[in-house]
C-alpha cells in the first residue's frame, strides 16, 4: 500500500510531536520527499528510527510497556478463553477478540486507554457484513496445509494465541507458523514476547528478520520469505501489516481496528471499527 501525501504529512507531524531537533526533522522531511514511489509507512518509520539514532540517540525502549500489556492480557486469558468456548462460534469469537487486541498500538495511538480496551470486549460477535469473508477463510483453511499469522502488538499476541488454539482445534491438520518482528519496533511483538506469553510453547514462531513495524515482502529473507511463499492461508494483523503487505500479490486475509484517519476514510467506518477483509 503506497504512502499517500496525507499519510506522509501525518507522519511528519507525529515526528514533530516527538522532538524539536532541527537536524532530525530536516532528515525526516528529506526521507519523505525522496521516498521510493512504492515505499510504505513501515519503511518510512524504519528510516526515521535510523535517523533518530543518528541525530538524537537510542530510540526510547518499549520493554516496560510491552511487559505491562503482556501481563495485563495474560491476566485476562482464562476468563476470555472461557467466554470463547461458551460462544456459539468459538473460532469467530476468538478472531474478533484477537482483533480487539489490535487496540494496543503505541505506534498509531496517541493514548492507549485501558478502559477503552476493556469496553471493546463487550461486543465480540462477528458482524453480519463479515460473514462472507469468514466463510471464505474457513473454507480455505479446511483444504490448506500451511497457515501463517503475521502478528502486530504486544498484549495482542496473547489473544492471537487464543485464536490459534481455536483454529488448530477446528483444523487439526493445519501447520501453523507465527511471524513476529525481528527486533524492537515500538510496542510490536518480538520473539522474546512470544516466549513470554507462551506462544512458542504451542506454535512455530519465526521473525521477519528486521526491526521494522510491518511485513515488507521485498525485504524478507530466509525463513520469513519461505513462510510467506509457502503459506496456503495468510492472516495479517494490524494496520502496519496491511499498509506494508496488502497489494503485494499475495492471497491474504487482513484484520485490524481502524485507528487513524486514513483507515477510517478508506473503509468509511467510525474510528476503532474492526475490519476483516480478503485480498485475492
Amino acid at each position: 500500500m503506497k504512502l499517500t501525501p496525507s499519510c506522509a504529512k501525518c507522519m511528519y507531524d507525529r515526528q514533530q510531536l516527538k522532538t524539536d531537533d532541527k537536524e532530525y526533522l530536516k532528515e525526516v522531511k528529506n526521507i519523505l520527499d525522496n521516498r521510493d514511489e512504492n515505499a510504505c509507512s513501515a519503511e518510512m518509520n524504519f528510516a526515521f528510527n535510523e535517523a533518530y539514532e543518528k541525530y538524537i540517540g537510542p530510540m526510547p525502549s518499549f520493554r516496560d510497556i510491552n511487559k505491562k500489556y503482556n501481563d495485563l492480557v495474560l491476566s485476562m486469558e482464562q476468563g476470555l478463553e472461557e467466554k470463547i468456548e461458551a460462544s456459539d462460534n468459538p473460532l469467530a469469537t476468538a478472531l474478533v477478540m484477537a482483533r480487539v487486541g489490535n487496540y494496543i498500538d503505541f505506534g498509531v495511538m496517541q493514548d492507549v486507554d485501558e478502559n477503552t480496551f476493556f469496553e471493546l470486549f463487550k461486543d465480540t460477535d462477528m458482524r453480519a457484513d463479515e460473514q462472507a469473508t469468514f466463510e471464505s477463510f474457513c473454507k480455505q483453511c479446511s483444504s490448506a496445509k500451511t497457515f501463517l499469522l503475521l502478528t502486530d502488538n504486544c498484549g495482542e499476541i496473547v489473544l492471537d494465541k487464543l485464536f490459534l488454539r481455536q483454529l488448530k482445534k477446528q483444523f487439526p491438520n493445519l501447520e501453523i507458523t507465527v511471524m513476529v518482528r525481528g527486533g524492537e519496533a515500538y510496542n510490536d511483538a518480538t520473539i522474546e514476547d512470544a516466549k513470554y506469553v507462551g506462544l512458542t510453547d504451542e506454535f512455530t514462531v519465526i521473525t521477519n528478520g528486521e526491526k521494522i513495524a510491518g511485513t515488507v515482502y521485498r525485504r524478507l529473507q530466509g525463513l520469513a520469505k519461505d513462510a510467506v511463499d509457502n503459506a496456503d492461508v495468510i492472516l495479517s494483523k494490524g494496520q502496519a501489516n496491511y499498509e506494508s503487505f496488502a497489494g503485494e500479490g499475495h492471497n491474504a486475509f487482513f484484520t485490524f481496528l481502524c485507528k487513524c484517519d486514513l483507515f477510517v476514510s478508506r473503509f468509511n467506518v467510525p474510528r476503532l471499527t474492526g475490519m476483516f477483509v480478503e485480498e485475492a
